[in-house]
């Protein structure tokens, strides 16, 4: 249970640092695929865009791995103090200036398990420097994170970050919320810390028509969807990146536009109504869809 205020209450989900062997590859897929635009190169880190102009995602030579998550705070805190918070709390913050595009003041830290965050207060517009072709994604939506005591993260990112429970899948995958959108940060079980996906949004049903099509002219299988998800009730699809990453495609995202009304906002897919954070247990969770192909390991049942 929570007994002070959180130390730094993460509010958007802005980007994701990945580190590849290849980072050209990678680089052609995400203008190719799902349409993110190149903002500018510093040595061997690649800055890309989406079509809102938005720093969404940054790529860095070295073993496939996600290297960091960067989360926006509030205006309205003040930076050193939050950084002396995080040095009291024994979470070896650094302040940095300047350190990517539209981004003036950085604040990162390693969490329990050793996943590096990064905090931003305020941006500027980052347009790519070219025409933004594939998908044309509208965001970064979520990552998911593999750790071996999901209830432990989920505590640590409530009582310290501020992020509140959505829902969990019975004791082993929770889903966790930073705003109105039905997560933004997830955990599940596993052996180690380690990505488990991530995932970008697509502005709707006819765009999703559009990325399964997109996706097979590209001979990139679809290895789980299109699916209506039972937690967080998004429409989604999934398949792998050049690096075997898992990448998820959704739109339909549930809300909880009031947080203290505690519920989502109503759909008439919601098997519960009004639908509030729960536990789900047992098969089937989702509302329709096939299940996740063998290949989708991540998702194994």
């Amino acid at each position: 249970m929570t007994t002070q205020a959180p130390i730094a209450r993460f509010t958007r989900l802005r980007h994701a640092t990945f580190a590849s062997p290849d980072p050209e590859r990678l680089l052609d897929y995400y203008r190719g695929v799902i349409g993110l635009g190149l903002v500018g190169r510093d040595g061997d880190r690649i800055c890309l865009a989406s079509d809102s102009e938005q720093l969404s995602l940054v790529i860095e030579r070295g073993a496939a791995a996600l290297t960091s998550i960067a989360f926006e705070i509030s205006p309205d805190v003040e930076i050193e103090a939050l950084g002396a918070a995080l040095k009291q709390a024994d979470l070896k913050p650094e302040l940095r200036s300047d350190p990517l595009p539209g981004v003036s003041r950085l604040l990162s830290f390693n969490d329990p398990e050793g996943t590096r965050f990064e905090l931003i207060q305020g941006w500027t517009p980052t347009p790519a420097q070219e025409r933004i072709g594939g998908l044309a994604v509208v965001k970064l939506g979520h990552v998911a994170l593999r750790t071996p005591d999901p209830r432990a993260a989920s505590e640590f990112y409530a009582n310290v970050m501020g992020l509140r429970v959505s829902d969990w899948i019975e004791d082993r995958f929770v889903f966790m919320r930073s705003g109105y959108e039905h997560h933004t940060l997830n955990f599940a079980r596993a052996p180690d810390r380690g990505l488990h996906h991530f995932a970008f949004e697509l502005r709707g049903a006819t765009h999703m028509h559009q990325a399964c099509d997109h996706l097979a002219r590209h001979k990139l299988p679809v290895l789980w969807g299109p699916v209506r998800h039972g937690p967080g009730h998004n429409t989604a699809i999934y398949h792998r990146n050049p690096d075997g990453h898992l990448v998820e495609l959704f739109c339909d995202l549930d809300r909880m536009t009031d947080e203290e009304l505690g519920y989502f906002e109503p759909r008439p897919w919601h098997r519960d109504r009004p639908q509030r954070p729960k536990v789900w247990v047992g098969l089937p969770r989702d509302v329709w869809g096939m299940p996740p192909s063998p290949e989708c390991t991540e998702f194994a049942r």
